[in-house]
């Protein structure tokens, strides 16, 4: 019988394994060609719409705010100091098993370095779009942390393509102009 710490483990370790699975199948089906590639990450960030704001809200010190991709809602930490859109493996498969991936979204992998000094492997993804209330990006590059407790981290590659981002605490408000 295995405690709880190993079956997270487990867990962990089947998950990651088959997401492993399906970008290794995205490379071999040809989808995923050399040409496809350096399509989708020279394919420019584009933004849709701005100026909108939203509701922060704000758990443990926190701010969560609310996004959705490609077509799936989900609560992002702001920050500033991130420099990708982040998001775990589990997310990642979750997307996957729900068509918000495609095996055509992976483009490889790239080293980060997390909050604590960390250095990992993470996948990066194409983001096909990043709906902040009004505001909607596309293609967007975020990277998929080999973690499966990672938060949602919604940085620099999302945050820089809005310009001006006001934030005012008092109401917890998040505007992009």
């Amino acid at each position: 019988m295995l405690n709880k710490k190993q079956t997270r483990i487990v867990l962990f370790s089947l998950l990651w394994i088959i997401l492993l699975i399906a970008i290794s199948c995205a490379h071999k089906s040809g989808h995923n060609k050399k040409g496809v590639v350096e399509r989708r990450r020279s394919e420019k960030t584009e933004i849709i719409k701005t100026n909108t704001q939203v509701r922060m809200h704000k758990e443990n010190g926190v701010y969560y705010v609310p996004v959705n991709v490609n077509g799936l809602d989900l609560n992002f930490i702001f920050d500033t100091g991130a420099s990708d859109i982040s998001i775990s493996s589990a997310e990642a498969l979750v997307m996957l098993r729900n068509g918000k991936l495609t095996d055509e979204d992976f483009v490889g992998e790239m080293p980060f370095q997390d909050a604590t000094g960390t250095v990992s492997v993470g996948s990066v993804v194409i983001l096909r779009t990043v709906k902040i209330g009004d505001a909607t990006i596309e293609n967007v590059e975020a990277t998929v942390v080999d973690n499966i407790q990672a938060p949602l981290l919604l940085g620099q590659t999302a945050l820089s393509k809005f310009g001006r981002v006001a934030i005012d605490y008092d109401n917890n408000i998040i505007e992009f102009e």
